[in-house]
């Protein structure tokens, strides 16, 4: 139940994962803290146990085989602590263990309540155990006896090599001087006297110095001897840097995740915005993201049907009405040859006149069809350069003859080229040249310019203008600004509406405004300089593309 609703839910596999990547962090935190914790203990440890070890395996080392349990007895009531012999092949060590112990280092084991260290003894197959709970001031003072003991009683260039050798090895600093040390209060100078050892504690320091004295005129001093601090504050906070850099890389990880399957939904959502209806997201879980992909998918299929039942119906009753009006075409141009009444004949003429509408409505209704449809938005445009002020005269010098009470000309400027198709980019200027003189009262400008980053192809009258709001209705089909279809307003409600799909076609768009010198209208065709190629590039041509993965 538990893991079905978390793969369903996005939110909670989002907010599971990150208290996972919180749990393991702090897991990783925690471990790191205590591995390095105990590398410093054993450290610690060893550098305790390093010279000791030594003077008393020496010291094990130069017993008779028949004494030695009975100096392991007394050397371990001595220190305080168990002492024990015990061969090499009864323990079980690794390889590194094995050399750490040939070269002559101690060996520290961990156990449950204290540790051990082990050294072999010098020249033999026997290890020398120590285990210790906790330091005390006993075992320093043991410890010292037994190193006082091997100095002693031996040549003075014995000692003085003994103490060589003790010196390599103590990690702790060791030192014999002609005088007594300094620092040691009159009690403790006299037990010095006396040839005790005495443990001081050094204060405010929080160190530990051992003296002894070592004949009639020596003194050894042991020390300082530091305590076991905790982790350093500037290794605790190298510790925070790396959790906090491994929490941040698996929230990354987590986010980007969920944000690229958004993103991948945003893309495949903006392409069917664009006009391919095709595109499809690909769904392979079943979590909210996956529902969402999937409702999309649903979505866009029935759009897409939609469209294509709307095209072809347009298609077909478009290409139906053709029939009917050829007809009707005929039998009235057979009444008009059966008769010479004027009345009868003006009336054929009206009704002609009503046919070549409909038959340029039924041209313009597949034009849009064409323009609308699946496959014009995978069809390669035949692309060309294109002079912008050439094409605006061939319109103006179409178009003015049919509105002889009009003034319709194209503006002085610089030549403008441009890469598109010619044939659907005339035919949108024409359309605004023409709506423009159904509208104008006595002008119509062309303006043809280049802006930074566009070619612009202006078309104003001096007609009423289009009001503000209704801006964006008159490019949906079929739309007028008032119910009239009388033949001074003309058209059928799709010239603005292919001047669209044209302009979204080749990459660019059409705006309307106001004019500023005629006073009414100015539609502006926008096309980008670099051409319908960059669009191209851009929507991916002809290929179809799926929008990814949800």
């Amino acid at each position: 139940m538990i893991r079905r609703t978390l793969s369903d839910s996005t939110f909670l596999r989002v907010y599971a994962l990150l208290l996972l990547a919180l749990v393991l962090t702090f897991g990783l935190a925690l471990l790191g803290y205590l591995v390095v914790d105990q590398v410093r203990q054993e450290n610690y440890r060893e550098r305790l146990a390093s010279g000791p070890m030594q003077v008393l395996a020496q010291l094990a080392a130069e017993q008779p085989a028949a004494e030695r349990d009975e100096w392991l007895a007394s050397m371990s009531s001595t220190l305080g602590v168990p002492m024990t012999l015990r061969p090499m092949n009864g323990v079980a060590l690794s390889y590194f263990e094995r050399s750490r112990l040939d070269e002559g280092r101690p060996l520290i084991e961990r156990h449950d309540s204290a540790w051990s260290a082990l050294r072999r003894l010098p020249d033999t197959d026997w290890l020398l155990e120590v285990r210790v709970g906790a330091l005390k001031e006993m075992q320093l003072r043991g410890a010292t006896e037994a190193l006082r003991t091997w100095l002693s009683g031996v040549s003075e260039d014995e000692s003085a090599a003994r103490l060589a050798r003790l010196k390599r090895a103590f990690k702790i600093p060791l030192g014999v001087a002609p005088e007594p040390p300094s620092g040691v209060d009159p009690i403790q100078q006299a037990r010095l006297e006396g040839g005790e050892v005495v443990v001081r504690l050094e204060p405010g320091l929080g160190v530990l110095y051992v003296h002894a004295r070592l004949g009639s005129d020596r003194w050894l001093t042991i020390g300082p001897i530091p305590s076991f601090e905790p982790m350093p504050v500037s290794l605790a906070l190298a510790l925070l840097g790396i959790v906090l850099l491994v929490l941040a890389g698996t929230i990354y990880l987590v986010v980007r995740g969920v944000e690229g399957r958004v993103e991948r939904l945003e893309r495949a959502a903006t392409r069917i915005a664009g006009g391919h209806l095709d595109t499809r997201v690909k769904v392979e879980s079943s979590d909210f993201l996956g529902r969402l992909g999937m409702a999309f998918n649903g979505m866009a299929a029935q759009v897409q049907s939609l469209l294509r039942t709307q095209q072809e119906m347009i298609r077909a009753v478009s290409h139906e009405l053709r029939t009917p009006v050829a007809r009707i075409r005929f039998a009235v141009q057979m009444v008009e040859d059966m008769t010479d009444e004027p009345v009868v004949r003006r009336q054929l003429q009206d009704i002609d006149g009503d046919i070549e509408e409909l038959d340029q409505l039924v041209d313009e209704i597949l034009t849009y069809a064409r323009l609308g449809s699946d496959s014009a938005q995978g069809i390669q445009l035949a692309t060309e350069t294109t002079d912008c002020r050439a094409m605006a005269r061939r319109v103006v010098e179409t178009l003015a003859p049919l509105h002889p009470h009009l003034t319709l000309e194209v503006l002085d400027g610089e030549d403008v080229d441009v890469e598109a198709d010619p044939r659907y980019l005339q035919r949108a200027l024409s359309n605004l040249v023409a709506n423009a003189c159904r509208h104008a009262e006595a002008r119509v400008w062309v303006r043809v310019m280049r802006d930074p980053r566009a070619v612009r192809l202006d078309v104003e009258d001096d007609g009423a203008g289009v009001p503000e709001a209704d801006r964006l209705l008159i490019f949906k089909p079929f739309a007028r600004l008032d119910d009239s279809r009388t033949r001074r307003s003309g058209g059928y409600g799709l010239g603005l509406s292919i001047v669209q799909k044209i302009m979204i076609w080749h990459g660019g768009s059409v705006v309307v405004e106001r004019s500023t010198e005629l006073g009414g209208a100015r539609f502006s065709l926008l096309l980008s300089t670099a051409g319908v190629a960059q669009h191209e590039r851009r929507q991916g041509k002809a290929r179809p593309s799926h929008g990814g993965e949800a």
